[in-house]
Order: structure tokens, then C-alpha cells, then sequence
């Protein structure tokens, strides 16, 4: 049950991303900065993530 619940979340996750690199490969000449440096910093907030989660997993198999 648990793993289905990281399975699940580790979706969403990468279906955000993938609607955020989509949205942020739209010409870059019609960028707004401010909505830039937000992706950014979400960006990096869901590596962070990411991380988080490969390491509770990590955890849970040994």
C-alpha cells in the first residue's frame, strides 16, 4: 500500500515536470523573467523531492 502511494506521487511528479518543460520551451523571447526564476526555483524544489523520496525508498528495501 505504502509503495503504491510513492509509485503514485513519483507520477504526478513527472507529469508536473513535464507540463513545466513544456510550458518552459514556449519562446524564450516571450519569457516573463519573475515567471522564469519561479520555474526555477519549482525546479529545483521537485529535484529536491525527488531525492527525498528515492532516499525513503532506499531506506524501505533494505
Amino acid at each position: 500500500m505504502d509503495n503504491e502511494r510513492v509509485i503514485l506521487a513519483i507520477g504526478r511528479i513527472e507529469r508536473a515536470l513535464s507540463r513545466i518543460e513544456s510550458a518552459a520551451s514556449m519562446t524564450k523571447a516571450d519569457a516573463d523573467p519573475a515567471l522564469e526564476a519561479r520555474h526555477e526555483a519549482l525546479k529545483a524544489e521537485m529535484q529536491q523531492a525527488i531525492r527525498t523520496i528515492d532516499g525513503l525508498i532506499e531506506r524501505q528495501e533494505h
